[in-house]
């Protein structure tokens, strides 16, 4: 997952949803993402497969706990914000709309549902 430009708090986050939505629902392209859909459907002889993926995922959400850990220390979050949380929040809803993407929900459908998850930012 690349972070998007922009400042680290609620911009950023939308940044990462947004772009999320737009590449795992490409109209020219396969719709989800290799990445969380190839661990959902490797058997038990894919396990070092479904290991790799999932340390792809942990690193994604590393690096974007990174960036909102540095949102607090610039004051783009307020001080009180779990970094962590965040991050899991926000890689949780990404990795989901490309689950759901992979299922078949529209575009729209998944703007609307990214929208809802960002008028709820920050999580408590």
């Amino acid at each position: 997952m690349r972070l998007p430009p922009g400042r680290g708090g609620p911009e950023r986050a939308a940044g990462i949803l947004q772009g999320t939505l737009r590449t795992t629902t490409r109209p020219a392209g396969p719709q989800g993402c290799l990445g969380v859909q190839g661990a959902l459907v490797a058997s038990d002889a894919g396990q070092e497969v479904r290991d790799l993926l999932a340390a792809w995922r942990n690193d994604s959400c590393g690096r974007v706990q990174e960036r909102f850990r540095r949102a607090v220390d610039e004051g783009d979050l307020p001080p009180e914000a779990d970094p962590g949380l965040l991050a899991r929040y926000v890689t949780t809803l990404a990795f989901g709309i490309a689950v759901q993407a992979a299922s078949g929900v529209c575009r729209d459908e998944l703007r609307e549902m990214t929208e809802a998850a960002l008028r709820a930012w920050p999580p408590a």
